[in-house]
This record gives structure tokens, C-alpha cells and sequence, in this order.
């Protein structure tokens, strides 16, 4: 009876193993959590916007909002996170109007109303379109982008600060890889080992010589604080880390004015005139 269980066990523990590596990605990518339609839009928050759409070096079609200021001191690339889609970030976008930026917030393919099926290397792609517009398009001084990334979107702003001149690179909230959160969340695991995602923002900053801002809240239940003190730590200098209180998905909104104060100090020694 007893080799019979720890047979069972292993059988199931196998099993277990065998569905986190085939299903990983839809650990990762959650673009139907919040719903794919669009839930509001920035005229709700007295923000005027142009809906564009960007185009993908392997033919994605990806839904994207530019809200440009009339006196902007900079423009913003802004890469979400892996939940819910652009109109769930309204709040952020009212905060980056009012320090003075434009603001272009796409979504990744498979995300919201872009076409396509999300997966990692594609993500690259979607930010590598989303630079382009900004550059061409929006006539925007690669020196004034400042490329912006909230939890999983901060891993994405990372790979690119890796491969354009941006400003500055701000990464909000976000892990130093997948197989390093899942490491933790899945201790019982071996799930470094079985990582397809990598999502390595810690990787990403050693390629990036762009002052960087990290913003992390030690109240961050989903992201522990030490993801954002080893992402200082592999930042080229200058870099700062930012601490902010509050939850990580309203942690931003719960530090009030000093996250729009953290942000404003950073901009204005970074952004080129």
C-alpha cells in the first residue's frame, strides 16, 4: 500500500510537472483576465487621444492609443502589464499627461483588440513597432522617449532599452525574470528548469545604458521588493530606485505625490531638452 502511493504521488507530481510546461505561457499571458473589449477611453478622463494601429515586422496589427500634450516635455512608451488590455490603464494615463508627457500605450498581440496570438518573442516585436510609430510617425527625438513598463511590461521595456537610444527606461513593479518569480511562488517545483517564458528584465538591463528608474512598493504582494533591489543592482548607472507603498496593482494611485514627485525628479534630470 505504501509503494502504491508514493507511486501515486509521483505519477501525479509527473503530471503536474508535464501541464505547467505544455500550459506555462497561459500562466503567463492573460489577456482575457479584465476582457478583451474595451471597457472606456481617455476622453472619459478629459484626455484627447488618436486611436492608431501599429504594424509588426511579421504582420501583427496591433490596436494602440497616442494622447499627445499640447506642451510636452517628452513622449512615453508605455508597455502593460499581462492582464486586461489599454482602456484598463486610464489612471496611469491622466498621471503621465499631467507630468507634462505624450503618451503612446499599445497592446500586445493577442491583447485587447490586436490581432495575433501572444507569445515571448513576439512581445519584442510589439515594442519594436510601437518605438518605430513614436520615431517616424510622431517625429519624436529618440532622446525624449522615455520607454515605461509596469509588471510583466517592464521586462518588455527592458529587452528594448537594449536595442534603441531611448531617454530613460522607468520599470514599474516588475520581476527580475519569470523563472525567478515562478521560482518563488512555485518553490516545490523545479520551474527554472522547465521555463519556456524567461521574461529576463535582470539580463536585459546589463545590455541598456539608460538611466534607469526602478519603482517598487515593499508592500507588493505579488512581486517581492528584492526583484526591484536586484534590478538596481544590474541598472547601468546613473539608476534609482524609487519606493512607493501600496498594493502591486494600485500601488502607483496609493503613493499619491510621492510617485508623481519620484517620477517628475527623474524626467526632468534625463529627458533632453
Amino acid at each position: 500500500m505504501l509503494v502504491r502511493a508514493v507511486l501515486m504521488l509521483v505519477v501525479v507530481y509527473a503530471a503536474l510537472l508535464l501541464l505547467l510546461f505544455v500550459f506555462q505561457s497561459r500562466l503567463v499571458f492573460l489577456p482575457h483576465v479584465g476582457g478583451r473589449d474595451l471597457a472606456a477611453s481617455p476622453a472619459q478622463m478629459g484626455l484627447d487621444y488618436q486611436e492608431i494601429w501599429l504594424e509588426t515586422a511579421d504582420g501583427e496589427r496591433l490596436h494602440a492609443w497616442w494622447l499627445p500634450h499640447p506642451e510636452a516635455r517628452g513622449a512615453l512608451h508605455f508597455s502593460h502589464g499581462n492582464a486586461g488590455n489599454v482602456s484598463h490603464r486610464l489612471d496611469s494615463l491622466r498621471i503621465f499627461h499631467d507630468l507634462g508627457l505624450s503618451v503612446l500605450i499599445y497592446d500586445y498581440r493577442g491583447y485587447g483588440q490586436s490581432s495575433g496570438r501572444v507569445e515571448e518573442d513576439g512581445l519584442d516585436l510589439d515594442a519594436a513597432a510601437a518605438w518605430r510609430w513614436l520615431v517616424d510617425e510622431a517625429a519624436v527625438p529618440p532622446g525624449r522617449i522615455v520607454l515605461f513598463g509596469r509588471s510583466m511590461g517592464g521586462a518588455v521595456a527592458a529587452r528594448l532599452a537594449g536595442q534603441v537610444e531611448a531617454g530613460a527606461l522607468i520599470l514599474e513593479s516588475t520581476f527580475t525574470s519569470v523563472p525567478d518569480i515562478a521560482g518563488e511562488i512555485y518553490w516545490w517545483m523545479p520551474v527554472r528548469w522547465l521555463a519556456r517564458v524567461r521574461l529576463d528584465a535582470r539580463a536585459a538591463l546589463a545590455a541598456s545604458d539608460q538611466p534607469t528608474l526602478i519603482v517598487h512598493s515593499p508592500d507588493d504582494e505579488i512581486v517581492p521588493f528584492g526583484h526591484a533591489e536586484r534590478l538596481l543592482e544590474a541598472a547601468p548607472a546613473p539608476s534609482r530606485l524609487l519606493e512607493i507603498s501600496g498594493s502591486h496593482n494600485t500601488g502607483f494611485l496609493t503613493s499619491g505625490g510621492r510617485y508623481r514627485d519620484g517620477l517628475d525628479a527623474f524626467l526632468a534630470e534625463h529627458l533632453a531638452e
